[in-house]
C-alpha cells in the first residue's frame, strides 16, 4: 500500500465504495470473490461483470493495484481504509471551506461546540498530534 501523501486519492461512487469496503476486508481478491462478498448482504445480486468494470474501473482511477495470476486477475487496494477516509474528509473540507469560506468555518465551530466535552478534548488531541 502506497502513502495517501504520494497520490490523490480520488472520491468513490457507491458502487465503487462497496466494492472497496470488501476489497479492504479481504486485502487482496478476485472479481469472482469480490463478487461473493459483496452479493453476500445485497438485497439483489450483482452480475460478475459488474464488479469486474467496477474493479477495472478503480484500476484506472489508481485506488486498487491488479496482478495476474495465470487467467485471474487479483486486485488489491493502494491504500488503507483509514488512509482513504482521511484523505477524503480533507479533501471534503477544503473544497466546503474554498466554497463557502468563513461560513463554513462557523458551522464546524458551532458543531464541534454542540458535542460533549470528552469527544471535544479527543478531537482536540487528533488535531494537536495529526
Amino acid at each position: 500500500m502506497i502513502d495517501a501523501d504520494q497520490a490523490s486519492i480520488p472520491a468513490l461512487h457507491e458502487l465503487e465504495s462497496k466494492v472497496m469496503e470488501e476489497l479492504w476486508t479481504l486485502g487482496e481478491a478476485s472479481v469472482r470473490e469480490v463478487m461473493r462478498a459483496v452479493n453476500a448482504d445485497a438485497s439483489r445480486e450483482l452480475a460478475y461483470t459488474t464488479i469486474m468494470t467496477t474493479l477495472q474501473r478503480l484500476d484506472r482511477k489508481g485506488v486498487v493495484d491488479r496482478r495476474r495470476e495465470g487467467k485471474t486477475d487479483i486486485y488489491s487496494p493502494r491504500w488503507s481504509r483509514e488512509t482513504h477516509r482521511q484523505s477524503r474528509a480533507r479533501a471534503e473540507v477544503a473544497a466546503l471551506v474554498d466554497e463557502y469560506g468563513d461560513e463554513a468555518l462557523v458551522h464546524f465551530t458551532r458543531q464541534v461546540g454542540q458535542l460533549d466535552p470528552k469527544t471535544r478534548a479527543k478531537l482536540r488531541r487528533l488535531a494537536r498530534d495529526g
